[in-house]
C-alpha cells in the first residue's frame, strides 16, 4: 500500500468530534450538489448520445483504439453525440471520432492515476470535471441512449456492470450494451454462462440478451441504429 493509502486509513480512523464531522459532511453534500448541477446544466440540452468506455491505457497504435475512433465517427454520422470518460486512451479515441466527425464530443473527466488530465478533442463546453464517480456515473446514464464497451480494466467492468443492473432491474430504460471484442470479452462471457448462469443461478438466461458481442466498428454502430429503427428516443429517467 502506499504511503498515501495509509495516510486515508489513518484519517478515517481518528478521532472526530461532532463539529468536525457535521462540518465536513456538510461541505461534501454542496459540493456534490454542485457537481449533480453542473452536470445537469451543461448536458440537458446534449440530444441523443452514445458512451464509449475502454481503458485508458490504450496506445494510439492499438487496434482497438482506431475502433473506437471509427466507431465513433460513424455514430455521429448517424446523428448521436459521443461521451467518453474525458481521458486518454479509448475515450481519447472516441472524442478524436466525434471531433473529426462534426458531432458532439463530450468528455466527463475524473483524476486517476492514469489519467493525468482530458484529452484534447472534446468540445469546450461539454467538458466536465468531477470528483465523485457516482455522480460521474449518473451523468453518463441520464444522458447516454447505448452504451458501447472497449476492452479496458476495472473502471469499465464497472460501468458496464452497473448499466446492466440498472436495465435488469427496470430502474432505467432499456438500452442497447455493445461489447466490441469477442477474443476480449468471450471468457467473461462464458463464465457468466458456465458459472453465474448454469451452474449458480444468479441470473436469467434473457439476461444475456442485455448485450451484444460485435468485432467490427460497422456491427457495433449497426445494433445502435437498428435498437432506435423500433423505439423512439428518450431520456433515461
Amino acid at each position: 500500500m502506499s504511503p498515501e493509502g495509509e495516510d486515508k486509513i489513518r484519517s478515517a480512523f481518528a478521532h472526530k468530534d461532532w463539529n468536525d464531522i457535521k462540518a465536513q459532511n456538510s461541505w461534501h453534500i454542496f459540493k456534490i450538489m454542485s457537481e449533480f448541477v453542473e452536470g445537469f446544466e451543461k448536458m440537458s440540452k446534449i440530444g441523443p448520445c452514445v458512451s464509449i468506455f475502454g481503458s485508458a491505457r490504450t496506445r494510439p497504435e492499438n487496434h482497438y483504439y482506431k475502433m473506437a475512433e471509427e466507431i465513433a465517427f460513424k455514430l455521429v454520422k448517424e446523428g448521436y453525440g459521443i461521451i467518453s470518460g474525458g481521458g486518454p486512451g479509448i475515450m481519447e479515441a472516441a472524442n478524436k471520432g466525434a471531433q473529426k466527425g462534426g458531432g458532439k464530443s463530450v468528455g466527463l473527466n475524473i483524476a486517476l492515476p492514469f489519467e493525468q488530465k482530458h484529452n484534447d478533442y472534446i468540445d469546450r463546453d461539454k467538458n466536465i470535471s468531477f470528483d465523485y464517480f457516482f455522480v460521474r456515473k449518473t451523468i453518463f446514464l441520464k444522458y447516454s441512449q447505448g452504451f458501447i464497451a472497449m476492452p479496458g480494466g476495472f473502471g469499465t467492468l464497472d460501468e458496464l456492470f452497473e448499466s446492466l443492473t440498472l436495465v435488469q432491474t427496470n430502474k432505467i430504460a432499456q438500452f442497447p450494451v455493445v461489447l466490441v471484442g469477442s477474443e476480449y470479452w468471450g471468457g467473461l462471457i462464458e463464465w457468466m454462462k458456465s458459472v453465474v448462469l448454469n451452474q449458480q443461478h444468479n441470473i436469467n438466461e434473457a439476461d444475456l440478451n442485455l448485450f451484444k458481442i460485435v468485432d467490427t466498428a460497422d456491427d457495433a454502430v449497426k445494433h445502435i441504429v437498428d435498437f432506435y429503427s423500433k423505439y423512439l428516443l428518450k431520456p433515461n429517467f
